[in-house]
């Protein structure tokens, strides 16, 4: 089958405003694409990349006084399979993690872990180890969050998402992604595109999706706390420690978002 996803922002910025922009599909899923999903600024600006420690492709650009408009369309193929699960996949010892996979078991700027150690133990120390307490931990959080988007704060962490109770898909992430870490499973943040395809409706509006994965027996895998089933046609943007390693923009000056959308529909095979 064959996505297509993209996006457009308007921003309004009252001087010449510097960005990192990580919007680009990942490059995991690069030989995926249908051609490229070259990143449009108008009016037009100088533009020069860069990989990010975590490998993710990131945009620099000036914006320039009044409205810039940044946007990308491309079309991914994609199996059309569902999330991968692996009810066996087994917990590593902390020992046994490769080097790489350790920092994603530390606290972060949304994660705080050394003030929810306490309390993953107690929910989670009696669980399975592997899968099924990766997956114990998603249960809690889709049950212990209520989903609105009129619940979205930038600044919620985990540990505010655990006494407010309510978010959005970052904020499902970001609690999650903090459990996993406290009882020794290293776990990242990702974002990207998700549609709808294979879910029921009603369906919201369209934007940028948060989830994460889970190092379990020497691989990663996906995991959704928000959705808490496997969803067919993810496509990844960004990984990291919590979002504010993959913030979609980051802007150096004064700016307001005028416009945003975001789309990921199948394409019909006629």
């Amino acid at each position: 089958m064959q996505i297509r996803v993209g996006f457009e922002m308007i921003y309004d910025c009252p001087q010449p405003t510097p960005m990192v922009l990580n919007v680009n599909v990942h490059s995991s899923r690069v030989p995926d694409l249908v051609g490229r999903d070259e990143l449009v600024v108008d009016p037009p600006v100088p533009m020069a990349g860069y990989r990010d420690s975590f490998g993710n492709w990131c945009t620099r650009i000036v914006a320039q006084k009044g409205r810039t408009r940044v946007a990308a369309d491309a079309i991914v193929n994609d199996t059309g399979a569902a999330d991968v699960v692996v009810p066996q996949a087994r917990q590593l010892s902390v020992p046994d993690l490769p080097d790489e996979a350790l920092q994603f078991l530390l606290g972060s700027r949304y994660c705080e872990t050394d003030r929810l150690s306490e309390t993953a133990w107690n929910l989670f120390g009696q669980t399975p180890p592997g899968w099924g307490r990766v997956q114990a931990i998603c249960d809690y959080v889709h049950r212990h969050i209520a989903f609105g988007y009129e619940h979205a704060r930038m600044t919620r962490t985990a540990l505010e998402a655990f006494y407010d109770k309510t978010g959005v898909c970052r904020d499902y992430a970001h609690l999650a992604v903090a459990f996993c870490r406290c009882v020794n499973i290293p776990a990242r943040y990702c974002t990207g595109y998700l549609s709808d395809i294979g879910a029921p409706p009603p369906y919201g509006p369209m934007d940028f999706s948060a989830w994460f994965e889970a190092f379990l027996d020497g691989h990663w895998y996906t995991f959704d706390a928000r959705s808490n089933t496997p969803r067919i046609g993810r496509v990844l943007i960004a990984r990291g420690r919590d979002a504010a390693d993959v913030a979609i923009s980051t802007a150096f000056g004064k700016n307001a978002l005028a416009s945003f959308r975001v789309w990921t529909d199948e394409v019909s095979a006629g």
